[in-house]
């Protein structure tokens, strides 16, 4: 039967807010708290024509309602974007500060996650902005720039403890992917490549290019062309593709244009809303190390 999600930081639920919305949407019976004052849900015949109204009414609440079609909510396969999703930076905005050239390559990221450039094209226009860069900065990015996004590492270790899969799917660069996918634990990545010529970037990336269309291709992939078996996540455009075809695919606090159009979407809560999404509830999280 679908579902109404409810999820909200720890102690920030209110059980009285929980019935207000059961009456909103005309549904009866208690609901299912998978966390006290964190995450609840309730069963619901359809999804209700006011779900949208009824979002933007408790917009103050700091709360993330989501309708969630009946079928199996725990997928075998987790399929993230890394920047903005599973790092709190966008990693050539970082290598940018390092270049001089910070406030101009940001300004195109932001642009180009909001859907108003071309991924492909900006990509390579920020990437020319890199040339000389000594290769080892990308370490130094990693290490003094980089913060992991909170319930990341739990998400995954979570979804793995239950014979799922994770695989990083970024726009970024093998040269963080690698890395920072192998500290959050994930067993597969795949990304874009700067090119490097004597210690140094060149200023260019390997094509083809993994843009949104590579995403929805690697979606596939790694779900063996079961996408319905996969919840996918992302914030940008280039995501959007990936996480509408996935089973369940969630916008993380997400540029406007791609909140507005995903299947699902967190503002407020962190990674492990996706666990919630699932029906997992908090006494089954494997928590970060």
């Amino acid at each position: 039967m679908p579902i109404i999600s409810l999820i909200a930081a720890p102690g920030h639920l209110e059980p009285s807010l929980v019935s207000t919305l059961q009456g909103a949407f005309g549904t009866t019976g208690d609901a299912l708290w998978l966390s006290p004052d964190e995450a609840a849900e309730f069963p619901v015949a359809s999804r209700p024509p006011n779900l949208d109204d009824v979002r933007r009414d408790i917009a103050d609440f700091a709360v993330d309602l989501n309708f969630l079609e009946a079928g199996d909510r725990r997928k075998s396969l987790l399929v993230a974007d890394m920047d903005s999703t599973m790092i709190g930076q966008e990693c050539i905005d970082e290598l940018a500060v390092e270049a001089g050239v910070g406030p101009r390559v940001a300004d195109i990221t932001a642009r180009a996650m909001n859907g108003e450039l071309d991924f492909n094209e900006a990509l390579i226009e920020r990437v020319a902005l890199l040339r000389g860069l000594p290769i080892e900065i990308i370490d130094h990015v990693i290490s003094n720039r980089i913060t992991l996004a909170s319930g990341g590492r739990t998400l995954v270790a979570t979804m793995k403890a239950n014979g799922a899969k994770a695989a990083l799917v970024s726009g970024g660069f093998v040269q963080f992917t690698r890395k920072i996918g192998a500290m959050i634990g994930f067993d597969e990545t795949r990304a874009n490549t700067l090119l490097e010529a004597e210690s140094k970037l060149t200023g260019e990336v390997r094509m083809p290019i993994l843009g949104r269309e590579a995403k929805v291709e690697a979606l596939m992939a790694f779900s063996r062309n079961k996408p319905q078996n996969a919840i996918a996540v992302g914030d940008g455009a280039n995501d959007l593709n990936m996480i509408e075809r996935a089973g369940l695919g969630v916008a993380l606090h997400a540029k406007p244009v791609v909140a507005a159009a995903a299947p699902l979407r967190i503002d407020h809560s962190d990674l492990t809303a996706l666990l919630f999404l699932q029906g997992y509830s908090r006494d089954e999280f494997i928590q970060d190390k």
